[in-house]
């Protein structure tokens, strides 16, 4: 039985036999070729590490169960965090398991309604900010410091570690065979996290080279891509609408390392490329985690990969965390036919009127 990431990779974390560990039983996510949109971007070896399945539905959950069995530990009575919304469902559903106080700030108006509802029924206090995430990240960092909470945003290093996890199951999942990973950058804390992964492995002798890591911001947030802060970010991708990341040191030395590149898509290509994914490969995920799989076709198309070497996207968050984006195209598809037009809708969509 699969009992979490912690228990999966103990030797890697640091954590004892007997310790008491807080885990919703995350990790573990599928692997999940995309072969349809492998085949419309020229034959590339293309995987899909589907992190919406985690327990809250998404990646945050990995890192959630590290910050907060360590908080246990540490005999903290409650967390903190500021989010732009996967961060406060991860943590207010630890907190609930660890039986901890759970405070959460959220840039006002600025989160997806499918994530704030999660902090909210797993009983997190919900304090909206005027103001933007990094606006809430510097509140909560203060309010940490004074002892009394524990902060468990990415600058937790706890956060980090546990984040090590999706590359340590990418490895084992593909043997090692790893050339490119893509990863949607936000705060910056997951690609860093991912690089950090794959050099334990490394070093450990269980993956014979490194992949060249490759990260997308949103263009309406892409501080790193610029070599700016952007003080008011915007795009409809909210879990990477950080204008000032708190991990952009580590992002940047995880893309020289590796030899890779930190780039931006357009929100229309992140949208473009969520449809894409659902239609063509049965994967709904938010936008923002689409950002990775935009990326790589951005850059297929710019001719940059080799054929032979497999890339490997992170997809982050579930599709139904932020189901707003979706629009309804056609109402004959969501909304009621007459009985009597059924079935020459159907054959009409089929392209044949032959079929009777």
């Amino acid at each position: 039985m699969w009992n979490g990431i912690i228990a999966a990779y103990k030797d890697f974390f640091g954590v004892k036999e007997g310790e008491n560990i807080v885990t919703l039983n995350e990790g573990n996510t599928p692997l999940i070729p995309a072969e349809n949109i492998g085949k419309m971007l020229g034959g590339l070896k293309l995987y899909l590490k589907y992190e919406g399945l985690n327990t809250t539905g998404s990646f945050k959950d990995r890192g959630m169960t590290m910050a907060v069995t360590k908080a246990v530990q540490e005999g903290s009575k409650a967390i903190i965090c500021a989010s732009t919304g996967n961060t406060s469902a991860s943590a207010a559903a630890y907190a609930a398991k660890a039986g901890l106080k759970c405070f959460v700030l959220i840039p006002n108006n600025k989160i997806a309604m499918g994530k704030l509802a999660q902090a909210i029924i797993y009983g997190a206090e919900i304090i909206p900010v005027e103001g933007n995430f990094d606006d809430a990240l510097r509140i909560v960092k203060e309010i940490a410091e004074e002892g009394r909470v524990t902060l468990v945003n990415s600058l937790n290093p706890n956060r980090l570690l546990g984040q090590r996890s999706g590359a340590y199951e990418v490895c084992d999942q593909l043997e090692g065979d790893i050339g490119y990973l893509a990863i949607p950058v936000g705060n910056a804390g997951n690609i860093s996290a991912y690089w950090a992964g794959f050099n334990d492995y490394y070093k450990a002798g269980k993956i014979k080279a490194l992949p060249t890591m490759l990260g997308f911001q949103a263009e309406g947030a892409a501080p790193i891509v610029e070599d700016r802060v952007f003080q008011e970010p915007e795009t409809i991708a909210t879990a990477i609408r950080i204008g000032n990341p708190a991990s952009w040191e580590k992002a940047t030395a995880a893309r020289d390392e590796s030899k890779g590149l930190i780039d931006k898509v357009t929100d229309e290509e992140i949208l473009e490329t969520q449809k894409l994914l659902a239609s063509k490969e049965g994967i709904f995920v938010e936008p923002a985690s689409a950002a990775s799989v935009a990326g790589v076709i951005k850059l297929s198309r710019k001719g940059y990969f080799q054929k032979d070497k497999t890339i490997v996207c992170v997809v982050t968050g579930n599709g139904l965390k932020d189901p707003s984006v979706v629009e309804v195209e056609k109402e004959s598809k969501v909304y009621g036919v007459k009985t009597e037009g059924i079935k020459e809708l159907i054959y009409k969509s089929l392209g044949s009127e032959e079929n009777d």
